[in-house]
């Protein structure tokens, strides 16, 4: 029984930086897909250039650690709880991505300014990929 306890420990932090790698991997190649067709104009539902200045000043939240929290919050609750679902840990992962536009703005005066709708879809695909990739790694032996 020790010896699981101390593997989980082991294994959770080192699943969890694999699944924040991957995240990140998928949100910057996704991205820079998203700003070459933006600037190419090419492709349906192509960025204007207020949604490529959404996606760029959204990538500097994506350097801080503020992404990992509610990501973190995921992964603690599934442990906890013994959750094994995938879709618990990839929706969770798409939804705590998805979140950190909203959470980034608590705390600014003025209007609550929503970013583009090509922001929500990369944050979200990278936070499904790295819910998907947690799973694998430690998710499903919860």
């Amino acid at each position: 029984m020790v010896w699981r306890a101390l593997g989980r420990l082991i294994l959770v932090p080192i699943a969890f930086l694999a699944a924040a790698a991957i995240a990140t991997l998928v949100a910057v190649t996704l991205g820079l897909e998203r700003i070459t067709h933006a600037i190419q104009g090419k492709g349906e539902g192509a960025l204007g250039i207020e949604g490529l200045v959404d996606l760029l000043l959204e990538g500097r939240l994506l350097a801080s650690g503020l992404t990992l929290l509610p990501a973190l919050a995921v992964a603690i609750v599934g442990e906890v709880a013994r959750i094994r679902s995938s879709v618990y840990y990839i929706v969770g992962g798409g939804a705590a991505l998805a979140a950190i536009p909203l959470i980034a703005r608590i705390g600014e005066a003025g209007d609550l300014v929503l970013p583009a709708a090509a922001v929500w879809q990369v944050l979200a695909t990278a936070g499904f990929a790295g819910g998907f990739v947690y799973w694998l790694l430690a998710g499903r032996r919860a």
